[in-house]
This record gives C-alpha cells, sequence and structure tokens, in this order.
C-alpha cells in the first residue's frame, strides 16, 4: 500500500481549501471548482475535498496503490475480510481515472482502494456508468447513500 485516502465532502470548498493549504503548507497538487486534492508525503496520504452537494464530512476512506497487480493484491485481502467486494474498472472520477474496489467494513464505512492511471478533464463521466450496479458499490448504504458515488456523481443507487 502507497498511500492512505480521505475524501471529506465540504460545504465551502475556497475557505476549507484556505485553510488546508496552511495546515499542510502547501497548495494543492490539483485544484477545480468543486475539488482539490492534496497529494502528501508527511504524512503520505492522498487528502481530497469536494462540493457536490454530499452531506459535509468524512465521505469514505481508501487505499490507493501504485499498480495493478498491487490492486489485486489487496482485493484478495479485502475478499479474506469478508465484506463485499465490487470492482469499478476504468472509472472517470475526481478528475482521474483509476481502477477501484470498493467494500464497506462492519460499520457501513465505506473504503475506496484503487490504482490511478491517468487523468481526466471532468469529475465524473456518466458515460462510463457505474461498474459495480447491483453490488455493494451501487447498493444504498445505512445512509442511504451509494458506496461507488463516494467520490463520483453517479447515477447508481
Amino acid at each position: 500500500m502507497n498511500r492512505f485516502h480521505v475524501h471529506l465532502n465540504v460545504a465551502d470548498l475556497a475557505s476549507s481549501i484556505r485553510f488546508y493549504n496552511e495546515l499542510f503548507a502547501t497548495a494543492p497538487s490539483v485544484q477545480k471548482d468543486d475539488y482539490a486534492k492534496w497529494m502528501l508525503e508527511d504524512p503520505r496520504i492522498n487528502f481530497a475535498i469536494s462540493s457536490t452537494g454530499r452531506a459535509v464530512g468524512v465521505d469514505h476512506l481508501g487505499l490507493q496503490v501504485d499498480s495493478g497487480n498491487e490492486l489485486t493484491a489487496l482485493g484478495r485481502r479485502l475478499d479474506a475480510a469478508g465484506g463485499t467486494v465490487a470492482p469499478e474498472a476504468a472509472a472517470v472520477c475526481c478528475y482521474a481515472q483509476s481502477d477501484k474496489l470498493w467494500t464497506e467494513d462492519p460499520q457501513g464505512v465505506r473504503w475506496e482502494s484503487f490504482h490511478t492511471f491517468g487523468e481526466s478533464t471532468t469529475y465524473y463521466d456518466p458515460e462510463v456508468g457505474c461498474a459495480g450496479e447491483g453490488t455493494v458499490a451501487c447498493a444504498p448504504t445505512a445512509q442511504a447513500q451509494p458506496v461507488a458515488a463516494a467520490c463520483c456523481a453517479s447515477s447508481c443507487g
């Protein structure tokens, strides 16, 4: 595993960017009208915020890996942990292209494991759809929010 991932939903992106710029002592590596991401080395984290209309607060946690092989190995560990794992191949999400695995822990916390292999000019691509439709990735959680939509404004659910 190469980097821990945290994604927060925020009500005011501009004030949140100012706050996190000061906290992390650096500007975001990606900044859009509805999204910002800091790829920090100390601590090693992919920290993202967005203002896409979802409930304010922690949206999901995750693990970002450097290769497809590492994602496959992580998928085996997720399977062994006992949760339902829903793959989402070639997802366009958060201005990136990634292969993903979605699951929930026993408390219902959404986890996104992913390997990013490209950039995107859009936050989400509705043409790609939801690869996990009918699985945990697109099933309503206890909070009635689709797991796959944790990062993206997908039409799942």
